[in-house]
């Protein structure tokens, strides 16, 4: 079981620097805006569409990204105006963009999968010929996960971002204070959402392929890294906050892995997901009730 572990782990350590973009596109709308958002399951693989669909014709792999990342954010954005203008519930307006992204992705891509493997990626311009070393690609993803992260803190203690995290925080505060809330909703969804379509992606260029169906369970682990780096390192500060993400990513595919060498089936994994997320959920429930009947019993 140590040997097999062992051997997924320079994988799974890539497969999660990527989804570490998904875990912090989930925690931007949920913890900063207070807005449970749906879209990303459905800009992930839109990114991947758009992403192939340039490189097929010819785009450079950074460029490519760059439009992934720039239809991603549109895709953000129109869940926000469908909330502030139509007035559709947060978690309905989701799913509403996130159906239509599916025609759209097969209408980008014209197929339901296009191969990439005869095209160049970032990975080959950036590592040569360690291209197709996974230590070297985690290096990379590392780095580029670092700078993203480091770059959502600095924004997020600026004026602008401060004013989001308002919104966030307290609609009528935000109000009271000036602030344009939905201009700040549909930009922070927005920029969540051209995180997801980054990494969808990433996530195409890497294993050679965009997918229509990419984005099948990407919510749920992205939710499931984010509970699980709250809980092991806290949200005190804001630092914290951007990082618990990231963390709750590379340790979350870490037990996966640990799960799968240990004999799990694949086709488990997401009801193991979905049991580990609902019990994580339960826990301040489950301790708030127990300090109730310590105080019933006091």
């Amino acid at each position: 079981m140590i040997e097999a572990f062992a051997a997924l782990v320079p994988v799974t350590l890539v497969q999660s620097l990527l989804y570490a973009f998904v875990a912090l596109a989930i925690w931007l709308p949920f913890r900063v805006l207070n807005f449970p958002d749906l879209t990303s399951e459905g800009s992930f693989p839109l990114g991947a569409a758009v992403c192939a669909a340039c490189m097929v014709s010819g785009w450079n792999p950074i460029l490519a990204l760059l439009a992934a990342a720039a239809i991603g954010f549109l895709a953000g954005c129109a869940t926000g105006w469908i909330h502030e203008r139509v007035k559709v519930n947060t978690l309905l307006c989701g799913i509403i963009v996130l159906t239509m992204l599916y025609s759209v992705n097969l209408r980008i891509m014209g197929q339901p999968n296009v191969p990439l493997f005869t095209f160049d990626n970032v990975f080959g311009l950036a590592l040569g010929d360690r291209k197709g070393d996974s230590l070297w690609q985690a290096l990379m993803l590392a780095a580029m996960v670092a700078a993203t992260g480091a770059a959502l803190w600095w924004f997020l203690r600026t004026r602008i971002g401060a004013a989001m995290r308002a919104v966030g925080s307290s609609i009528p505060m935000a109000k009271a204070q000036g602030i344009n809330v939905a201009a700040y909703t549909i930009a922070g969804l927005g920029l969540a959402n051209a995180l997801a379509a980054l990494a969808g992606g990433l996530l195409a260029q890497n294993q050679g392929f965009a997918d229509v169906n990419l984005g099948f369970g990407v919510l749920i682990n992205g939710l499931a890294a984010l509970i699980l780096g709250e809980t092991l390192i806290g949200t005190r500060t804001l630092a914290r906050q951007v990082l618990a993400p990231v963390v709750g990513a590379i340790v979350y595919y870490q037990v996966i892995s640990a799960a799968l060498a240990a004999g799990l089936r694949p086709s488990d994994l997401k009801f193991i997901t979905g049991v580990f997320v609902l019990a994580t959920l339960a826990i301040p429930a489950i301790r708030r009730g127990g300090e109730g009947a310590l105080r019933i019993r006091e």
